[in-house]
């Protein structure tokens, strides 16, 4: 069982935080992480800066562009991922398409992820069919490997992706891109029944989270709650300060399950 697969499988609630790499540059992204490792964040995910990036709204999209403005490169993610690994054992999944890590070569970019202090990857745009070499090769490594379900998979992808996957199942909460939402679809509650009834992979549900209670709501059901856009918004408003409020104001949804 793998560290992340182990931490979610407890009985207890957990918020996983999106922060990309780089963001505004590569000391303020590791300062960043840090200070929401420090509020609560139990599992990072570390987003590597992409020029196509189809599954993200506007706000991410907006910081990873500052991010590659400011000279960020696919290879600085493990530079970010050794000075975070320097500070902290927390685990550390990096989200990716898939483009980036053909670039460098699949396993020259796992193995760097390895050496470097990551846990595994989070795929948005690979599924398991087109996924063998990295299969192979993440199991080789001891890598997690994270596939998406969402509302529109049907009941063969949701046990196929989950099988394949390696530490949890990411589960989208809503059709579409990323981005705060005032209310969270139902359908991610069903989307995660339909999971339940054939697959015991734990699963993490993102997309349009944004508030403790939206952490609370979704650990009721879930093994962890993801929230990406509401910590770069918070950041990008706010600077450091408006991001530690912002996870301290998640964190209280933890420890209202927990009461």
């Amino acid at each position: 069982m793998s560290k992340v697969s182990e931490l979610l499988n407890q009985d207890k609630s957990t918020l996983i935080g999106y922060f990309p790499a780089g963001y505004p540059t590569i000391d303020e992204s590791v300062e960043a992480c840090l200070e929401m490792i420090k509020g609560g964040v139990e599992i990072l995910e570390l987003g590597i800066p992409y020029s196509d990036p189809i599954m993200d709204g506007p706000v991410i999209q907006k910081a990873t562009e500052v991010a590659r403005a400011n000279g960020f490169r696919l290879r600085d993610s493990f530079e970010v991922i050794r000075r975070l690994r320097e500070q902290t054992e927390v685990p550390i999944l990096v989200m990716s398409y898939w483009n980036p890590i053909l670039r460098i070569g699949l396993r020259e970019f796992a193995e760097e992820l390895k050496t470097a202090g990551a846990n595994g990857l989070i795929t948005p745009d690979l599924i398991p069919d087109e996924a063998k070499d990295w299969i192979e090769i993440s199991e080789e490594l001891g890598l997690d490997r994270v596939f998406l379900i969402a509302p529109s998979s049907s009941d063969v992808r949701i046990k196929r992706n989950a099988e394949a996957s390696r530490g949890f199942v990411y589960t989208v909460s809503t059709m579409g891109i990323t981005g705060e939402r005032g209310e969270l679809d139902a359908l991610a509650r069903d989307t995660v029944a339909r999971l339940r009834e054939v697959s015991n992979t734990p699963t993490a549900v993102g997309v349009g989270i944004s508030t403790g209670t939206q952490v609370r709501e979704v650990n009721e059901y879930a093994n962890a709650a993801i929230v990406g856009t509401a910590f770069i918004r918070a950041y990008a408003e706010g600077g450091l300060t408006g991001l530690i409020e912002k996870t301290q104001e998640l964190a209280k949804g933890l420890q209202l399950q927990s009461d």
